[in-house]
């Protein structure tokens, strides 16, 4: 019993964001016009996908106990890139994939870089980096365009079997293949012990720089992925810098809903997706119950609001109560 207590515990968070997403999409689903069907699945599941990936991003930098404001630049400026070089035949569009995705990884690298060895604080650190994306962007992209390999954004955004949507097996299979095994390895582990106490972690001998240059760095590819995947959705590119912003400010607060702790070494990449796939559906009830489109940004603000709140006053109880043993 006192295994599943701890289990329990520790999944809190997760758990409470899956609730909190499965109780949002009932919703949803009870008040539209057609109800659940492999159509409306498919939407909402290719849109939840988006956000998903940039969340993730969040969420192995926050567990670092930082916060990149620069995940939603990373994201668009790669699916500019996408846009340029994941098309023509199975080889090229290969060789496309890869190289978008290093060009995510490699702009967490950056961010982990001047973090870590620069010194220089997160948020200050990722708000110059995301501009410096969003200007590579726009010299990429400074109007719509491009293209991508259609027969597989087709394929990655589409369903399996009729009524599977190819795009939640794709995020299951990034969550088996790239987040678990990062979460068990050392580096995973130095990633959480530097977000929960760094000087007892750097005195206990973790290595506390390589952990968090791994989170940076995969921060950066899962915004990589979105990136991709945006091309695949749009079969196009396009440096929107209030796409980027917004991509921005929404994973935040799947990272908060998703119960992933902004003091770090709290969490997991797993709540966040839950929680982005929460935040994407408040848009889509908005829909539903036919909101007036000028009042659907105020609510929306209202939520997110609502969802950073939630988060720090459980920061602030945590707060409090260490600060009875000081």
């Amino acid at each position: 019993m006192s295994e599943w207590r701890y289990w329990l515990n520790e999944q809190r968070g997760t758990l409470m964001g899956l609730a909190i997403f499965i109780a949002m999409f009932a919703v949803y689903i009870l008040n539209h016009p057609v109800g659940l069907t492999a159509n409306v699945a498919q939407t909402a599941a290719n849109k939840g996908v988006l956000l998903a990936f940039v969340a993730m991003a969040q969420a192995l930098v926050v567990l670092t106990a930082g916060i990149d404001l620069s995940v939603g630049m990373i994201f668009i400026l790669t699916n500019c890139i996408a846009s340029y070089i994941v098309v023509g035949s199975i080889g090229m569009t290969t060789l496309g994939v890869v190289g978008t995705l290093l060009a995510g990884t490699a702009c967490g690298a950056i961010n982990g870089l001047l973090v870590i060895y620069g010194r220089l604080q997160p948020i200050v650190a990722t708000i110059s980096t995301g501009a410096i994306y969003f200007g590579v962007a726009l010299t990429l992209r400074p109007f719509p365009g491009g293209g991508v390999n259609e027969a597989l954004a087709d394929a990655l955004t589409g369903r399996l079997f009729g009524v599977i949507p190819a795009s939640l097996v794709l995020l299951f299979a990034v969550v088996l293949i790239v987040w678990i095994p990062f979460r068990k390895s050392v580096l995973g582990r130095a990633a959480y012990a530097a977000g929960s106490s760094e000087p007892a972690a750097f005195m206990s001998g973790v290595p506390i720089k390589r952990g968090k240059f791994a989170a940076y760095c995969l921060g950066g590819l899962f915004a990589g992925m979105g990136g991709l995947f945006l091309t695949f959705f749009t079969y196009t590119g396009d440096a929107a810098y209030q796409s980027g912003s917004g991509y921005t400010l929404w994973s935040i607060a799947a990272v908060v809903l998703g119960g992933i702790s902004l003091f770090g070494g709290r969490g997991s990449a797993i709540g966040a997706i839950f929680g982005a796939f929460a935040a994407r559906t408040t848009g889509d009830m908005l829909f539903v119950f036919d909101v007036d489109p000028l009042w659907q940004p105020l609510l929306q603000g209202v939520v997110l609001l609502l969802a950073v709140s939630i988060g720090a006053i459980a920061l602030f109880r945590v707060r409090n109560r260490l600060e009875w043993f000081q």
